[in-house]
């Protein structure tokens, strides 16, 4: 799109002169999509004028933000993982999933030395492996023909293996759980010493907000099969929920049939590939100083298997089957080796996604690199407020551009993604409003330092409420915005593109060279460079 004519009172105005701002922000509205139809779309049924204002006011366009164009299979919706390593690399990586669906196709899994000496120990000692995820095809934490498959290979060699179920109801309908536990039955039907131990909703085995209380039961349940409600098979526990009007995510933690929980030298199996809610009920397992939760004793497995590397401080208690292949010349790093320096932040829920996903894998911030968390409300789910923390996000956002220390700031605000994740169009609502009302602080804070600010989105949700006749919970496959508010005088406008497309933008602000690794393209359509002069 051009540049529309600019509102009069806009200042130009450089710290550092020239046509090079200060700071360029990058502002992620996590799970903010484009969608036309106003019906069950928050954004649209929002009162938001300041987001009307910024349209109309700066150059937009429409990102790609899932599929293909972020390293996932066709038909497969992006996520906040996938999306933060996208616009933080500048390319397309391909992603866990296609990677481990490859390694399944062409028997690489199988043939896995970690996975055949887990076996054979497992063999020799008549041992048990459990296996545990979150069953369901969503394709943003785990894969269900992945835990399938590796079913099939445990089993098939003749080990004995205990499925925890962990259920979704985010990425997935909330009330879908049923059905997927179905088609794992009747998939694995025919492969022997394969029975359901422990069924949990996400909520309880996935957190990633230190709520302990949560983790502690499905742990209990994992471990010592106790304090949770049991069941005679997985499918009684799941409808059994239903008719108390409880959705996957949420199912407590419940034991199934005769199981009697760990014992040491049994192994374990972590199929999730996404790193931020695998960690807390691994750190539970196998940490030898964990404090989250008094554990009756630490159980002595004789194997872990982690699907993808979860965390550094992880890594020696577990062997990985399919190691993190992280980047080169990512934005942060390119900023850095450029003598720069640069701010992330986001609240709890998505702080990872600014600073491990966003920097390609990487624990460590890079020289120059700074950090703020800023914790989220500790409330059960989000729509009992919408409003996050997005405001004390904002305050030490206008901190820093007002400090003028930062040539670059990387900022997350959750509210559209985790408030969608919930099915509450009104608390949606909300959080659309209250992303508006921050979204205007920024503008003018940038205005009056001469500042920039790239607007996008990792992936849709919140424009997409409702699904048929029930809540619609899950990611969606519709574009995302890009809007560059405040650019300097020789942007002619900004063009469609892809998430690999923002970094590259970013450095063209930067007057950085973008390096051959990214293959992303600036979305900005320019005039010459010497218009600023």
């Amino acid at each position: 799109m051009k540049k529309p004519d600019m509102p009069s009172d806009v200042k130009r105005r450089s710290s550092r002169g020239g046509e090079i701002p200060r700071p360029v922000v990058l502002c992620i509205l996590d799970g903010w999509g484009e969608r036309e139809d106003g019906d069950d779309n928050a954004i649209a049924l929002a009162r938001a004028p300041h987001w009307s204002h910024i349209k109309a006011h700066y150059p937009h366009a429409r990102l790609e933000a899932s599929a293909l164009k972020v390293g996932l299979p066709e038909g497969q919706m992006g996520n906040s993982e996938v999306g933060h390593m996208t616009l933080g690399a500048g390319r397309v990586l391909l992603q866990d999933l296609p990677r481990i669906d490859k390694a399944i196709a062409g028997g690489d899994l199988a043939r896995h030395p970690t996975l055949v000496k887990m076996i054979a120990t497992l063999k020799e000692t008549g041992k048990i492996c459990h296996l545990m995820g979150l069953l369901s095809p969503g394709g943003v934490h785990s894969y269900q023909a992945h835990i399938e498959a590796l079913v099939k290979i445990i089993a098939g060699a003749g080990v004995k293996v205990r499925l925890h179920a962990f259920l979704d109801g985010r990425d997935t309908p909330p009330s879908s759980g049923l059905g997927y536990m179905r088609a794992f039955l009747e998939t694995c039907a025919d492969v022997p010493g394969v029975s359901v131990a422990t069924v949990s909703g996400r909520y309880f085995a996935m957190d990633r907000d230190n709520r302990w209380e949560r983790v502690e039961q499905a742990y209990r349940a994992l471990v010592g099969a106790a304090g949770t409600p049991r069941s005679a098979s997985a499918l009684e526990a799941i409808g059994d929920a239903y008719d108390n009007a409880v959705t996957d995510e949420f199912v407590l933690p419940t034991v199934v049939g005769d199981y009697r929980g760990m014992d040491d030298g049994d192994a374990v199996v972590m199929a999730n590939f996404r790193a931020d809610r695998a960690r807390e009920i691994l750190t539970a397992l196998l940490a030898p100083d964990f404090k989250g939760f008094a554990r009756d004793r630490k159980i002595d497995l004789s194997a872990c298997i982690a699907m993808t590397d979860y965390s550094a401080q992880l890594t020696p208690f577990y062997d990985v089957l399919f190691p993190s292949e992280a980047p080169r010349r990512i934005l942060s790093e390119v900023v850095s080796d450029a003598g720069l320096r640069q701010l992330h932040i986001a609240e709890t829920e998505k702080y990872a996604h600014v600073t491990f996903f966003f920097n390609g894998g990487r624990e460590d911030p890079f020289p120059g690199e700074e950090r703020i968390l800023v914790p989220s409300p500790k409330v059960a789910t989000y729509d009992l407020k919408p409003e996050m923390s997005a405001r004390e996000v904002t305050d030490n956002i206008l901190d820093a551009i007002r400090g003028e220390r930062f040539d670059l700031i990387v900022a997350n605000y959750a509210n559209g993604d985790m408030v969608g994740h919930t099915g509450k169009l009104d608390a949606a609502i909300k959080a659309v409003e209250t992303l508006d009302e921050v979204l205007a602080r920024l503008e003018r804070a940038l205005l009056d330092v001469g500042g920039v600010m790239v607007l996008t989105a990792d992936h849709g949700n919140c424009e997409t409420m409702r699904d048929g006749d029930q809540p619609h919970t899950a990611h969606t496959l519709n574009s995302v915005p890009v809007v560059l508010v405040n650019g300097p005088r020789r942007v002619l406008g900004v063009h469609d593109g892809d998430l690999a497309d923002v970094a590259p933008t970013v450095l063209d602000l930067l007057g950085l060279a973008q390096p051959v690794e990214m293959t992303g393209k600036t979305l900005i359509d320019s005039a010459p460079r010497d218009l600023d002069a």
